[in-house]
């Protein structure tokens, strides 16, 4: 599916508050998974020490499930913002050119 840019304008984006809001709760899920691992460094760092997936310490297995996260978390965001985008604004706002890559 091609996107188009996003408006110039503010008002033209009838999903803009949407989006908003869901960016805030994704961020902030972010964050208190990131705060987990930010306290666990500093209440427990011997717990990090402890083997998990693969034989990888619990330190790399969290890191490189942050890293995962961030990523999902990216993907759901661009799927549900378009979808409210094309219901809001009209499938017509984001895919202009009748859904053709160009």
């Amino acid at each position: 599916m091609l996107h188009e840019p996003a408006p110039k304008t503010p008002g033209q984006d009838k999903a803009l508050g949407y989006k908003s809001r869901l960016g805030m709760r994704l961020f902030c899920v972010y964050t208190v998974v990131y705060a987990g691992f930010v306290a666990m460094s500093i209440v427990s760092p011997e717990a990090l020490e402890r083997r998990g997936i693969l034989g990888l310490n619990l330190a790399v297995t969290y890191g490189f499930g942050l890293i995962v996260m961030a990523i999902l978390l990216g993907l759901a965001y661009n799927h549900l913002c378009t979808r409210m985008e094309d219901r809001l604004n009209g499938p017509a706002a984001s895919t202009k050119a009748g859904g053709k890559a160009s």
